[in-house]
């Protein structure tokens, strides 16, 4: 039975997942266009009009203005609530998964990245090196820092370096391969440098999951997409969304999956 504490910590969580996506939507709409994410303040980008306190609440402002700026009546779009309650639905559940560990705020971090990769991808069709990279260099922290206080000494670095090349090297190959096939640029320069940065922070096992994961659901969304018409042969789309959801896919489930994997191939667990 949960008790009363714990409803507590998770509409806690919940509030602190929305209020970092409220930031998340910043980085998202300032970063690509070279702005400051500290300066101005959150405002109405057609009059310019400063949010008040009760107009910033995250989820609850929006709809307490019904998606429009109070002032000029310019439409909101509603995006800006959904990437907010999407943060704080995922912190709920890996604080869920996780618990009271270490892992949890360093995972959130992780998916405080992959939520701003995804978006920026599918708005831009790029993926910032300033945050491909930084993320790489935490992710190598984070798995360091947990293997020392695990007492595995600096089996964490290593790990977190050889997840980091795979992922590099694995993406890297299926660029120039398929490059060569199609006879045209197959994918963008920036995912082999996420996945480097996944493998960081999953270690290559859970890395060639997460790799398998985002190769499936591509594939199918490319599908779907020629079907519908949406797409047309040949025509470029982002892989970063796909890779970031193969990435927490593996993170929660990823285990759950190679354990399943080597029972059906009768491989040694």
């Amino acid at each position: 039975m949960a008790s009363l504490l714990d409803y507590v910590a998770f509409a806690l969580v919940l509030a602190l997942g929305c209020a970092i996506g409220s930031f998340l939507n910043v980085v998202v709409y300032r970063l690509p266009a070279g702005l400051s994410l500290l300066y101005p303040p959150s405002r109405c980008p057609r009059c310019l009009h400063r949010l008040g306190k009760t107009e910033n609440v995250p989820v609850l402002g929006w709809l307490w203005l019904r998606g429009q700026c109070r002032w000029c009546r310019t439409a909101i779009s509603p995006r800006y609530p959904l990437v907010e309650a999407l943060t704080g639905g995922l912190f709920m559940l890996i604080f869920g998964y996780f618990g009271w560990t270490w892992q949890t705020p360093g995972y959130w971090l992780l998916t405080s990245f992959l939520i701003v990769l995804t978006l920026i991808d599918w708005d831009t069709m790029t993926l910032p090196s300033v945050l491909t990279k930084s993320g790489l260099v935490l992710g190598i922290v984070f798995q360091t820092s947990w293997g020392w206080f695990q007492g595995q000494g600096l089996e964490g670095f290593w790990q977190a370096i050889l997840g980091a090349l795979v992922g590099l090297w694995l993406f890297d190959g299926i660029r120039l391969g398929g490059t060569l096939c199609l006879n045209q640029e197959a994918m963008g320069d920036g995912d082999p440098k996420l996945a480097a940065m996944l493998g960081a922070w999953l270690g290559w096992p859970l890395l060639l999951v997460a790799s398998f994961l985002a190769c499936v659901s591509g594939a199918l969304a490319g599908g779907l997409g020629m079907a519908s018409g949406w797409l047309k042969w040949r025509q470029g789309f982002p892989f970063g969304p796909f890779l970031a959801l193969g990435g927490l896919g593996s993170l929660l489930w990823g285990a759950q999956l190679l354990q399943l994997y080597r029972q059906v191939f009768l491989l040694p667990l």
